[in-house]
């Protein structure tokens, strides 16, 4: 009910604004007639929890298609447009969609992806859906068998949202209505408490969560949603005064890649009155605000359990480059807890456990996992922080195997598989390497199978082929053996502390040998 809720609030408002698409913007009214049409089509073409796979680029039959999806009780599978087949492949098999919607630029890695799944995929271009009055099935179409069907209950499921999670291949994220909705009523009704002056502004690609909580709650709030296609530092603040922006997120590099920018007359002339990020650069904090004239508010969720923590304007102040992540949003609870799952005192560390509404359902297909992870309602993170006497979290490190690259998450155990089976390895290790502009960079430790030593430039091509761009390594080397724990698990904390000869891709030439000793300097 929450598109046509506010299709009746809000008529002919505009909702929506795509600058880089043939039709830039959509109303309330015309989200909600695009959605029953597109609805109408999955009725038609799948089943009441069929997974329907999307790999589009941020342009408005995204956010339909997952409307339109959950609303018929479809289940959206999204993959990222920078997969390869073999990224694909994964999701495709771990999910088992019925229906994928793309376009010709995806559609041969959908193929394939689908070939080596052994999955009997249903491909339909993007240009094909009923979204316009005009188009495919518009008005004059075949009338929706279905439609007058029960209403979506809280607890169905709306995406397998995939995340790299802590080990091995992605997981996919069961995400209900109830978890959706508590992330827009909680940026509703909490800070930054939005409302139907706001214009909201997203750069991330769709198949993430970002855009996608944007859109729920811009519905909720009334508010206006601006969507890049990509994010460019050097065009995001124009994009932002000329829409009026009001409240924009980001994460990764984004901070960092924005103040990099040469200062512009115009950086204090816009209408944002809030930037909410994660993982803000803790000494760039304070030169973030100062530059733009706008307070920076860090937050943390993660796919597994929605928007958990937030800085407010009460602690916003004292709190500036301390790398405090704010407390929990009305609804969730924040614990801190030792290795037994036991509170520890304020300002000692441990794990931040999360519990309350709008969590996961679990894993899909994983029941071991999932049980790892949500233990009596209580997920779980990974993550190491402290906590203070006022019950603001402050944030740590990551117990992860995971690398934080530009904002994205890479599974270390995913890009070792790939490496493993290239006949020249015979076993990989990945870690991340610290980088002042990415946060971290992929670092790839290989022992070769036997014979010729592996050429780190051919295991670039090779992981190039199977691989989304962000998560091939950028650093190789090359080692008779790696170290182990008595356990016999290799021992990635020394390997992160290895500063032995190493190859670096994005060196300025990257066309000579790997160097001779050190990690080379070099720039992506």
């Amino acid at each position: 009910m929450l598109v046509r809720d506010a299709a009746r609030a809000h008529g002919d408002r505009v909702a929506w604004v795509f600058p880089h698409t043939a039709r830039p913007r959509w109303t309330f009214a015309e989200i909600d007639a695009a959605v029953d049409r597109i609805s109408a089509f999955l009725r038609r073409s799948t089943a009441p929890g069929d997974r329907v796979a999307v790999m589009l680029p941020n342009v408005p039959e995204f956010p339909l298609l997952w409307l339109a999806a959950a609303r018929s009780g479809r289940i959206l599978v999204p993959v990222n447009t920078q997969a390869r087949a073999t990224d694909a492949a994964h999701l495709l098999r771990d999910a088992g969609p019925r229906l994928a919607v793309t376009t010709p630029a995806y559609a041969e890695v959908l193929a394939a992806a689908a070939a080596q799944a052994g999955l009997g995929l249903t491909v339909v271009p993007a240009d094909d859906l009923p979204a316009g009055p005009d188009g495919p099935e518009g008005p004059d179409g075949p009338e929706d068998p279905d439609a007058s069907g029960a209403p979506a209950a809280p607890g169905d499921l709306v995406n397998i949202q995939y995340t790299s999670g802590t080990t091995g291949l992605p997981k996919g994220c069961m995400l209900s209505h109830r978890y959706w909705l508590t992330i827009a009523h909680a940026l509703r009704a909490n800070f930054p408490r939005l409302g139907e002056d706001d214009v909201l502004y997203t750069a991330q690609p769709f198949s993430y969560m970002d855009p996608q909580w944007n859109v729920v709650a811009a519905l909720l709030s009334g508010a206006r949603l601006v969507v890049a296609d990509r994010f460019s530092a050097g065009r995001m603040w124009a994009d932002i005064r000329e829409h009026g922006v009001t409240v924009f997120y980001c994460l990764g590099m984004m901070p960092a890649a924005l103040l990099a920018r040469p200062p512009h007359p115009e950086d204090r002339n816009h209408a944002v009155r809030a930037v909410l990020a994660s993982g803000i650069p803790t000494g760039l904090h304070r030169e973030l605000e100062e530059r733009w004239g706008v307070p920076w508010y860090e937050a943390f969720g993660m796919t597994e359990s929605g928007a958990d923590l937030i800085v407010t304007p009460e602690d916003h102040d004292e709190t500036v480059g301390t790398g405090c992540v704010g407390r929990p949003h009305p609804g969730k609870r924040a614990d801190v807890v030792d290795g037994s799952g036991r509170p520890v005192e304020p300002g000692r560390p441990g794990e931040l456990v999360i519990s309350g509404e709008g969590l996961m359902d679990g894993y899909w297909g994983q029941p071991e996992a999932t049980a790892r992870v949500l233990r009596s309602g209580r997920l779980h993170t990974g993550d190491r922080v402290r906590a203070d006497a006022e019950g603001r979290i402050y944030y740590l490190a990551r117990t992860k195997d995971m690398v934080r690259r530009s904002g994205e998450n890479v599974s270390a155990r995913e890009v070792e598989a790939v490496l493993e089976s290239h006949p020249a390895v015979r076993t990989a290790a990945v870690v991340p390497e610290p980088d002042a502009v990415r946060g971290e960079e992929v670092k790839a430790f290989v022992v070769p199978s036997g014979g010729e030593t592996p050429d780190p430039r051919e295991l670039l091509e090779f992981c190039r082929e199977r691989l989304a761009s962000f998560k091939v390594p950028r650093y190789w080397c090359v080692r008779p053996e790696l170290p182990r724990t008595p356990s016999e698990r290799v021992a990635k904390g020394e390997l992160r502390a290895d500063r032995g000869p190493c190859w670096d891709a994005a060196a300025p030439s990257p066309d000579t040998p790997p160097p001779a000793g050190g990690t080379t300097g070099g720039r992506p």
